[in-house]
């Protein structure tokens, strides 16, 4: 429990970027542009960004600190070089 804390904590000023889009055999499928390796799906859209939180708190347990914030800091400069365009 301390690790999502701890996750929450640095990531409360930062929304994920969660993508979906429906399969053909009618779930969606749920992925993290910022944390690639976290791909879901839900029989709804509800349940698959659940279920992509989940994911994503689940691989950012075993980060460390420094790995967090630089993912932090990665997620801020891309987003500000977007929006300065």
């Amino acid at each position: 429990m301390a690790a999502r804390k701890r996750i929450h904590e640095i990531f409360e000023d930062v929304d994920f970027n969660g993508k979906f889009r429906r399969a053909e055999s009618g779930w969606w499928i749920a992925y993290c542009e910022e944390v690639p390796e976290a791909r879901t799906q839900g029989e709804t859209i509800e349940e698959a960004r659940e279920n992509l939180r989940d994911a994503i708190g689940f691989i950012l347990e075993d980060f460390t600190d420094e790995e967090l914030e630089e993912l932090k800091e990665s997620i801020v400069s891309v987003r500000s070089e977007t929006l300065a365009l």
